[in-house]
């Protein structure tokens, strides 16, 4: 797909230097910043499946969890 984007001078300059000295087509660089942008901020939507799955999940206190929690908090030092 084709996308006209507008940038600062600067970044594009500093992006053409970059894509250069890497001997990167700007296509290449743009969608791999896109893909890291995406990448990074896609968190939120992973984060937001996992809390949907833990409100699922039974919520009942368990014993042996708690059990070995106090085992392991009277060996720890304070």
């Amino acid at each position: 797909m084709r996308v006209a984007v507008s940038i600062p001078n600067d970044l594009f300059e500093r992006t053409e230097r970059l894509r250069r000295r890497e001997k990167l087509s700007r296509s290449a660089v743009v969608a791999a910043a896109l893909k890291e942008f995406v990448a990074r901020h896609g968190r939120d939507e992973v984060t937001e499946a996992m809390n949907r799955v833990c409100e699922t999940v039974n919520s009942e206190p368990d014993g042996f969890v708690r059990s070995a929690s106090r085992r392991v908090l009277e060996r720890s030092e304070w």
